[in-house]
Order: structure tokens, then C-alpha cells, then sequence
């Protein structure tokens, strides 16, 4: 239940810029959930960046949080269109803006060959809950296995600090380039049904 606060009837996008001191949350979670989005776009990174621009700003009004998003949801737009990995760091900083997810971004592409851990050490392995902080390793994980989901996962999970934004960020781009039939019968069975109205008619 929310806790009333008085506020009835004020603008969303208010409420959200207001948040942290009027700066609003650069944190990870806009591009936690965008890979879907950018999936949707296949091939047209430029119209998945504009939508997940449009979609953090809901609840990550700060530029950095913005940008998570745009990164993430580019990357699987190129992922899930067959893009070569080798492609994917500079079409994604195409449309990336300018600031410190851009940097991180960017540094990734510098550490191509680097043991998982020591790229974690580099560009920050969630530990800050932030944008800045996620997606750059996120994004180096996604060119290190693009084809392979279970590799992807197993070689985040340890390494990552916010180990379930970091695993959804980099499991969304490759699911979305792999398919269903890309991920193991056994962790789909797994997971809790989807609700009926997510489901195709039959």
C-alpha cells in the first residue's frame, strides 16, 4: 500500500524529476528492464533509443539513468537483428549521450580480452546501483557471448555485485538475439508461469 503523502493529482514526470534533491535517480533500473523494447526495434537502434528515452524518464529523470537505457535498449536492437558483436560498442555509442555511461561504454571497448573480474574492477560492477556503474560491464559481457545465454549469465553472475540487474540487463540483449531456444529447457521450466494475458491465443 502507498503511503498517502499529499501530493494527489501531481504530474508523474514531476514526482520523478523531483526525486534525490530534484536531481532525479541515475540509477540502473530503467535499463534493467529495457532490453524487451529494444528487442522490439530490431534493426532500428535510432527508434529503440528514443523509446527508452521516453520510457526511463517515468521513474530515472536524471541523464545518466536516461542513458543506461538508451545504451541497453540499442544494443538489443542490433543484438536481436543478427548485428555482428563486433559492431555492437559503436553503434551503441552512436546513440549513446554523452556522459559518464558514454565514458564507461567506451572504456569497455579498450578491454576486449580482460578476465571478467579485473573488467568489473574497471567499469564498475553495480556495487552504486547506478547507471554508470551497470551497464558499461553489462554491455562488455553482452559482446563477449552474444550468441551464448547460459555463458553470458554464468560469467556475470560472479562478478557482478547487483547481481540480478546485471544478469536481466545482459540476459535481455542475448535472449532477444538467441530466442527461447537459446535459453536451457530447465531454467525456463523453472521460472514462475507467465500470466494469461501475456500469452498468444490458442
Amino acid at each position: 500500500m502507498m503511503r498517502e503523502t499529499g501530493r494527489r493529482g501531481v504530474s508523474l514526470r514531476v514526482l520523478a524529476t523531483e526525486t534525490f534533491g530534484g536531481a532525479g535517480s541515475w540509477g540502473n533500473g530503467g535499463a534493467m528492464r529495457i532490453a524487451p523494447l529494444g528487442a522490439w526495434f530490431a534493426g532500428d537502434p535510432a527508434t529503440a533509443a528514443r523509446e527508452a528515452a521516453v520510457a526511463a524518464r517515468v521513474t530515472h529523470t536524471h541523464p545518466e539513468g536516461v542513458a543506461g537505457a538508451i545504451a541497453t535498449a540499442a544494443a538489443a536492437a542490433l543484438a536481436a537483428s543478427g548485428a555482428p558483436a563486433g559492431e555492437l560498442f559503436d553503434a551503441v555509442l552512436a546513440h549513446t549521450p554523452p556522459g559518464k555511461v558514454h565514458d564507461g561504454i567506451c572504456l569497455a571497448t579498450t578491454i576486449p580480452d580482460a578476465d571478467p573480474a579485473d573488467a568489473a574492477a574497471a567499469l564498475g560492477n553495480g556495487r552504486e546501483v547506478s547507471a554508470p556503474d551497470t551497464v558499461p560491464l553489462a554491455l562488455w559481457l553482452v559482446v563477449r557471448h552474444l550468441d551464448d545465454y547460459p555463458e553470458a549469465v554464468w560469467t556475470a553472475a560472479p562478478v557482478a555485485e547487483d547481481v540480478d540487474t546485471v544478469c536481466a540487463i545482459v540476459g535481455g540483449i542475448v535472449a532477444g538475439r538467441v530466442g527461447s531456444a537459446g535459453i536451457p529447457k530447465e531454467w525456463r521450466e523453472a521460472c514462475e508461469p507467465l500470466p494469461s494475458w501475456v500469452l498468444p491465443p490458442r
